[in-house]
């Protein structure tokens, strides 16, 4: 049966008058996140830009192969991983007590500590760049700096997840121990623990996987490491050792996936139908990780003696105060905000390029190039990407966007391409079955069914995004990292402490915002 081209619009489409309302109410709210992001496609096409990009792209190549540099580079190489796993272990020995003291889980009327609570928001809240800064300031270049900066940022969110996971087991096994006279400690360990460990394990173990990365990002401000060896190659424009390093740097990060990977599969195979008495798949990986998290400490030296030397102690306690009183003068006040605009711009409109070029990433059929590009995509940090897009589109928060869209579109192929695959494909193939185009049954059929799905990892990411768009501006990108490494620049800790401020501010607004979306959409 044809349809009557004289039917109005609200006839054929009962929903089209509500849709179009939300498109133009979208239109109205990107567009001065827009001009606030910066975006100007015409300059990535600009002579100006286009020709030292041109030159610096080309000194790329060949890689670097000179024994003494390759020396350097493995040495490098073993200080980033070294660097993400002794981090990983000061931030789990931070979050098992954080995270015991901000859970509900295993009391009989669930309450939260909002202090705890507090603490935690501080801890994540400020980028790992950010606490690597302070502390290169404290103990000087080194792999020192960044082991902290890991732990307490990592800290902070592995204790917050952990306490959420916890809560969401069920609670009868803790509360009927707490009702035999256990107390609370016990109770968790053995009512609660028991039943959310893979996804506890799975979850930390996804973290190291960041670490690395983050890592990496942290050797920028001379926390070591492959950034550190990366940030001289930029600077001195030496495009040979770069690539080398880029190199080095993917394979690592697709050596930890794969490690990662292996692990969770491990996790999840089902036990072997005759039990042993000793448990050596637990042990053997219990072991493993000791010797690994042994082999890290050896290999950085690390003194933390000195956090405890009066002249440390001393000299840490004078940096921090020159960060008190804040300055909130109204000129330095409006000046904080406008780049706080900047950066939440540049963290909307990156994570939306993003989605939408991680959605063309995960539709084809055949996945194996498309997986390759995903992954070469996210295994480049953000800063990294900064670099380099600053070059293409100059100075600014348009090459923030950009180095946000880049590699948050690598992490959205994957997840969006996984979600996709686990879609039921029923009613995509009964409508292309009733003779609707393939296109249009994936947007009726398929699309419906994951929207929410893909949704909520948008959410979870643009969270991320708003940490990693306030110190893009470290090399350059605009936002609120770029005033705060001025700042610091200039010994003006007044004034940084603000920006500092901000950032968490931001970060936390970010944070309830999405939570409150998410639950919009759970309720949906």
């Amino acid at each position: 049966m044809s349809l009557n081209p004289a039917l109005s619009l609200r006839d054929r489409d009962p929903a089209a008058p509500r849709r179009l309302a939300w498109l133009l109410t979208a239109c109205v709210i990107l567009w001065p996140l827009w001009q606030g992001a910066g975006i100007q496609p015409g300059t990535l096409l600009d002579p100006a830009n286009l020709q030292p990009m041109g030159q610096f792209l080309a000194a790329f190549l060949p890689p670097e192969t000179g024994s003494e540099f390759l020396g350097y580079l493995g040495q490098a190489t073993l200080e980033t991983l070294a660097i993400a796993t002794a981090g990983m272990t000061l931030a789990i020995v931070l979050a098992i007590p954080l995270g015991y003291l901000a859970s509900g889980a295993g009391r009989l009327k669930p309450s939260l500590n909002p202090g705890t609570r507090a603490l935690l928001t501080v801890l994540r809240g400020i980028p790992e760049l950010v606490w690597a800064l302070v502390f290169v300031r404290v103990f000087g270049l080194g792999p020192t700096a960044g082991v902290l900066a890991l732990g307490l940022t990592y800290g902070g969110m592995l204790a917050k997840v952990y306490a959420e996971i916890l809560e969401s087991v069920p609670p009868q096994p803790a509360r009927a121990l707490l009702h035999t006279g256990a107390r609370r400690p016990l109770a968790l360990l053995y009512g609660a623990v028991p039943l959310a460990a893979r996804e506890l394990v799975s979850y930390t173990v996804y973290r190291w996987e960041c670490a690395i990365r983050a890592s990496v990002v942290m050797g920028f401000v001379g926390a070591g490491g492959l950034g550190q060896l990366m940030d001289q190659a930029m600077k001195m424009l030496n495009g040979s050792e770069a690539a080398s390093i880029l190199l080095a740097f993917v394979a690592l990060v697709l050596a930890a996936d794969l490690l990662s990977s292996l692990l969770r599969r491990w996790m999840d195979a089902a036990p072997a139908q005759r039990v042993s008495p000793i448990r050596w798949r637990g042990a053997s990986g219990m072991l493993l990780a000791l010797a690994a998290v042994v082999a890290s400490f050896r290999f950085l030296q690390l003194d933390f003696g000195l956090l405890l030397d009066e002249t440390s102690l001393q000299s840490m306690g004078e940096f921090v105060l020159g960060f008190f009183p804040p300055a909130f003068e109204r000129e330095w006040m409006w000046k904080v905000l406008i780049a706080s605009g900047e950066t939440l711009a540049m963290s909307i409109m990156g994570t939306l390029f993003a989605a939408v070029l991680g959605l063309l990433l995960a539709l084809p059929r055949w996945r194996a190039p498309w997986v390759l590009l995903s992954n070469l995509l996210r295994s480049v940090p953000e800063l990294v990407w900064a670099t380099l897009t600053a070059l293409a589109a100059g100075l600014g928060a348009f090459a923030g966007t950009l180095a946000l869209m880049l590699h948050t579109a690598g992490v959205f192929g994957r997840l969006y391409g996984e979600a996709l695959q686990n879609t039921p494909p029923q009613p995509a193939m009964a409508l292309q079955h009733s003779g609707a185009p393939r296109p249009l049954a994936f947007l009726y059929g398929t699309l419906p069914c994951v929207l929410p799905q893909l949704l909520v990892y948008t959410l979870y990411r643009w969270e991320m995004n708003v940490r990693m768009a306030a110190v893009l501006g470290f090399v350059g990108a605009g936002g609120l990292g770029q005033l705060l490494y001025v700042e610091l620049s200039l010994f003006r800790h007044a004034e940084a402490a603000t920006v500092i401020i901000a950032m968490l501010v931001l970060s936390v607004l970010v944070d309830w915002g999405s939570a409150w979306l998410r639950r919009r959409l759970a309720g949906y």
